[in-house]
Order: structure tokens, then C-alpha cells, then sequence
């Protein structure tokens, strides 16, 4: 699975791969193959990323084109 939206948000906030490996505490290589594909996404690196993008790990794997984030419940 090819996780172009990680990589398009990424792009949007002009980050690097490397960058993006710093703030998730991984190597650039490992955060490159995230974004191809070659690697999964673990569960605590997506929720991560949704924090971080403020979005939905729904939109991050492609399961709606909807990128707001669920509100919080009270």
C-alpha cells in the first residue's frame, strides 16, 4: 500500500523525510519506506501522524477523502 497522503502532507508543511524521521524518532530510510509503502505504518506511528497533521487516520489510509480529525468526545 502506497501511502501518497503522508507524503502529500508532508509536502504541504515543506518538511523532508528527514524531518519527518526526527519528529517520529526514526531514520529518514525508515520513514521513506512508510511513505512507499515497503514498511506498514505501526498503529502508534499513525496516530502520531494524525496528531501531528491534525487529521484522521482514516484519511491518512485512505479510507475517506475527509481530512478533519474526529472531535474529541467529553
Amino acid at each position: 500500500m502506497l501511502y501518497r497522503r503522508i507524503r502529500d502532507l508532508r509536502e504541504d508543511r515543506d518538511l523532508t523525510q528527514r524531518e519527518m524521521g526526527e519528529i517520529l524518532m526514526c531514520s529518514q530510510r525508515v520513514y521513506s519506506d512508510y511513505e512507499r509503502g515497503v514498511l506498514d505504518i505501526p498503529t502508534e506511528i499513525l496516530i502520531r501522524l494524525a496528531d501531528f497533521y491534525n487529521v484522521s487516520t482514516d484519511y491518512i489510509l485512505g479510507r475517506t477523502d475527509d481530512p478533519t480529525a474526529p472531535k474529541e468526545k467529553n
